[in-house]
């Protein structure tokens, strides 16, 4: 793998997501506001939930509105993340193709857009936790920023997987969309989870473990550590599907 390829590429696709300045303003907008939206419309209560990942250890606030912040952060950079790794994969295809032509290999392209990509997944883990940190202080602050990027890693996975195999935009956005609203932005939810009657099902879906996590972080003192390495193992199966077929997608006859 030449790290001067590598570097080239990576350079052109942060170049060419940059162009999209309506695209990269909504990243900012949009987990600003949801956040905006659930401190004016959940209500001051108590609530208990759920943390199955510390043997089902039951966690109680004296308010619904931080859960519901930190959840929803969570979510926003689970979906937003999914959707530009898939525009990673989409937009680019024909240009890829005539790089192959050239003499790149897949692998250094797509080592490229991991790179473009978890530099967007740091970023923006680090504006969610300090935009959540305006509404409640973290139990462990690191631990909740390193809950928002294994996040952002699994579906910035997924969102390349549904780039590589689908080719259509419409078809890619219902992918991401679907998954992501009744994973990520439902059913993990603890509240959710602790009224759930067939959670195996939940905790088999790819947000389980970000969530865990970012929950951990936020309301307990307990290593986020297992859970990391358990959300990065979920997307790296997603990856290695992923390294399969864009070669298989990308191969010059």
């Amino acid at each position: 793998m030449r790290l001067k390829f590598l570097s080239i590429y990576g350079a052109m696709s942060a170049r060419q997501l940059l162009r999209h300045r309506v695209a990269v303003l909504l990243l900012l907008i949009i987990p600003t506001l949801f956040c905006t939206i659930i401190v004016l419309i959940t209500p001051d209560r108590v609530i208990v939930f759920e943390l199955p990942t510390v043997g089902d250890s039951v966690v109680q606030l004296e308010n619904e509105r931080d859960e519901t912040i930190v959840f929803i952060g969570c979510a926003a950079v689970c979906l937003l993340t999914a959707f530009f790794a898939l525009h990673l994969v989409q937009k680019q295809w024909q240009a890829d193709r005539r790089l192959m032509v050239a003499g790149y290999k897949s692998s250094e392209l797509l080592t490229a857009k991991l790179c473009v990509l978890g530099g967007l997944i740091v970023s923006m883990s680090l504006y969610v936790s300090a935009l959540v940190s305006l509404f409640l202080v973290p139990q462990n602050y690191w631990s909740t920023v390193a809950g928002f990027v294994s996040g952002g890693f699994v579906y910035g996975c997924y969102g390349l997987l549904v780039g590589s195999l689908v080719r259509r935009e419409l078809e890619g956005v219902l992918c991401v969309v679907l998954l992501s609203n009744i994973d990520a932005s439902w059913l993990q939810n603890p509240i959710i989870y602790a009224a759930a009657e067939k959670k195996e099902i939940i905790r088999l879906l790819p947000g389980f473990y970000p969530v865990q996590a970012t929950m951990m972080g936020a309301f307990t003192n307990h290593s986020v550590l297992e859970t990391v390495i358990c959300s990065m193992v979920y997307g790296s199966a997603f990856l290695a599907i992923v390294l399969l077929v864009y070669a298989w997608r990308m191969r010059i006859r």
